[in-house]
């Protein structure tokens, strides 16, 4: 490979790893925005699952992780460690093999993880309002922001103590449809209804949380496959550039 090549792999795999620093960054935040977040769905499951809490942990590690690959790939690249260009491709290839398999895990569990957040919205909806103030907010924001009620449909709140105890006609104030009288509710807690008949959106949160992922999965499978053609990317120039070094380091040997 010519010294032209070699200056050109080694810049754009400089430009590589800054972009996978920034990548790692952006994998960080949303880990910390996941244990941090107080008001959106995240919030109400994270709070009563172990499992979420986990996954922000994983996800704060690999942002981390990647964020350190990233800076000791510039450095690999621009002074031509070959030691750390291999260390670099090594960690390359687990955390792409580490991704596939968290995805087909995902997958496989992917009923299993939809009980679970059944169960976790069940309870904060039975228990309405409670102890679980972060998680009850989140689930308010959640139902006016998505215009749903309930998990799987307004029935959900007839199993709601208050409701089911008190003798007046209670809906819960975040159900409430904009386009029903009376105007200008309360964002949280109980409103009284005229009658049986709530004034109230139909649909249930999984229906739309559901909705909305099919809406945006081209931009989700998008983000995806693009952060694996980096990382594939990353993994050619990388040894590319490791048998350019080794190959000059040859040709230097003095032949006696």
């Amino acid at each position: 490979m010519g010294k032209g090549c070699i200056a050109a792999t080694k810049y754009f795999l400089f430009l590589f790893n800054l972009i996978f620093f920034i990548f790692g960054a952006t994998i960080m935040g949303f880990g910390l925005w996941i244990l941090l977040d107080n008001q959106s769905l995240i919030a109400v499951l994270q709070d009563s699952s172990m499992v979420l809490k986990v996954v922000s942990y994983i996800l704060i590690g690999v942002g981390s992780f990647s964020m350190l690959l990233g800076f000791l790939g510039c450095l690999g690249s621009i002074y031509e460690i070959r030691c750390l260009l291999g260390l670099y491709f090594t960690c390359l290839l687990l955390i792409l093999l580490a991704q596939v398999a968290a995805a087909i895990l995902i997958y496989f569990q992917r009923d299993l993880l939809r009980k679970e957040a059944n169960e976790i919205v069940s309870q904060v909806v039975v228990n309405y309002p409670g102890q679980n103030k972060t998680a009850e907010q989140a689930w308010d924001y959640l139902q006016r922001t998505m215009q749903c009620c309930g998990w799987n449909g307004r029935e959900d709140w007839d199993t709601n103590h208050m409701i089911s105890n008190s003798s007046m006609e209670l809906y819960p104030c975040s159900c409430h449809n904009v386009s029903l009288p009376p105007p200008n509710v309360a964002d949280s807690g109980f409103c009284q209804a005229s009658s049986n008949d709530w004034p109230i959106y139909e649909t249930g949160c999984l229906e739309n949380v559901g909705s909305w992922l099919f809406t945006n999965y081209g931009i989700i499978l998008g983000i995806c496959l693009g952060v694996a053609v980096i990382e594939l990317l990353g993994m050619i120039l990388s040894m590319g550039l490791c048998k350019s070094v080794h190959q000059e380091d040859y040709t230097k040997v003095p032949k006696y």
